[in-house]
């Protein structure tokens, strides 16, 4: 009989979430960042070996929200934990213990989760000293998404969580969202790498036109930001920086297809865009469960 399940990967902002995944997918599928909060909408990567199918979730990470989209974000972390057949709480060695979870997810009050798996992971071990990594494996596993270092280890206790089930997804697939998601993903992956400071969290991307039958594949991309000033920026002098954030998030886009692309990007404002709930949902992020009617 196949096993096959839901995995979160949870945690505070900036723990490794997207790299482990990255890691355990063997492709580099999810967007990664020095900086916090990165990740904004779930990634889901796939992980088939033989009878086994991993489904794991990259998830926004744990913060408590200052404005409307970062509430989103919260709100989509916590229905992919309450969803996930196993939990992998990822918290930094360099930073050990780990708190509590449930308390750090605010899931305490809530009766009906009491019987969550949850196992706790401890992050970028290849920051701490091998004596280290000894003493915290009696209180989670320790891995390292950079060296390769315990993933093996992570992946059979996992398994030996996963219920008996029909595989979700076809064997040779390692995700789930289509090309256009992953296209707004690189290009938000390129402004994080290559501006500074607030601009990378008010940028973000839409696809206007994807022509996949062309060749090269024909793709149209809208890079928002929420002040004129912030525009001459993203363009920078002579259009240096926008080229720069196409050429990054073109390269990731053709190791992803296999495929030669042609990426065409405008800079447009869009004023307060990460507080507006209309403007939130057109660029993915549901309603809260109280503004569902």
């Amino acid at each position: 009989m196949p096993k096959s399940g839901h995995i979160a990967l949870a945690g505070k902002p900036n723990v490794g979430k997207s790299s482990l995944l990255n890691a355990l997918i063997g492709e580099p599928l999810a967007l990664v960042s020095r900086k916090a909060q990165a990740t904004r909408l779930p990634v889901t990567g796939l992980r088939t070996e033989g009878e086994l199918q991993f489904v794991f979730h990259d998830l926004p990470g744990l913060l408590d929200p200052e404005y409307a989209m970062q509430a989103r974000m919260r709100a989509l972390a916590l229905e992919g934990i309450t969803r996930a057949d196993v939990i992998l709480y990822l918290h930094p060695a360099p930073e050990a213990p780990a708190p509590d979870f449930r308390t750090l997810a605010r899931l305490t009050d809530l009766s009906d989760l009491t019987d969550l798996t949850v196992l706790t992971v401890y992050t970028k071990a290849d920051l701490v000293p091998p004596a280290r990594c000894v003493e915290l494996a009696p209180s989670g596993l320790v891995v390292s998404a950079t060296a390769g270092f315990g993933i093996d280890g992570l992946l059979t206790a996992v398994a030996a969580r996963l219920p008996e089930r029909d595989f979700a997804y076809p064997a040779d697939e390692i995700g789930t969202q289509p090309v256009r998601f992953f296209a707004v993903e690189y290009l938000r992956e390129a402004a994080f790498e290559l501006l500074d400071d607030e601009l990378p969290y008010a940028f973000t991307a839409e696809i206007e036109e994807f022509r996949e039958t062309t060749d090269p594949v024909y793709i149209r991309a809208a890079l928002f930001v929420e002040r004129d000033s912030q525009k001459g920026i993203l363009i920078g002098e002579g259009g240096r920086t926008l080229k720069a954030i196409g050429k990054h998030a073109r390269a990731r886009l053709e190791q992803l297809l296999d495929r030669r692309v042609y990426l065409d990007t405008w800079v447009k404002v869009l004023p307060k865009w990460r507080r507006d709930a209309e403007l939130l949902r057109r660029f993915g992020f549901p309603d809260l469960p109280a503004e569902r009617t």
